[in-house]
């Protein structure tokens, strides 16, 4: 399942590389674009990562001209992330290509073993989920 893993987002990355949009990013480009205007540290947690990890991200991304910082009009504190139109339509080649992905990964199977398959993925991801929280605590 590694392998396979690696390899879908090494040709995801192919297809976006064009976009200016690094391994890692699409997971944070996806989350914008159905819910702009998060606070950084509100991403970090559902992404599962590090606040400083997804710093070092979103700074590599503004300089690229995917995201931008904004200060929250209520708390001067806190800044907001959202896309520029330069992200978003990087956004929307993020999912053509995962679009193209899947059915180029599904395109020997059939629908019975496509359901069968997503199934038990969605499965293991609860499991993983399941897990993640018990040791997180």
């Amino acid at each position: 399942m590694g392998h396979v893993m690696k390899l879908h987002r090494h040709n995801l990355d192919l297809l976006i590389q064009k976009y200016d949009v690094h391994p890692g990013q699409p997971p944070l480009l996806l989350r914008l674009y159905r819910h702009g205007g998060l606070m950084q540290k509100e991403l970090a947690r559902s992404m599962n990562v590090k606040p400083a990890t997804l710093t070092v991200m979103i700074n590599r991304m503004e300089k690229s001209g995917l995201v931008t910082r904004t200060p929250d009009p209520n708390d001067q504190r806190i800044s907001r992330v959202y896309l520029t139109e330069k992200g978003k339509v990087a956004t929307l080649a993020v999912k053509e290509a995962l679009q193209l992905l899947e059915t180029r990964c599904f395109e020997h199977f059939t629908d019975e073993e496509t359901t069968l398959l997503r199934g038990m993925l969605t499965r293991l991801h609860t499991d993983m989920e399941t897990f993640n929280r018990e040791y997180s605590s």
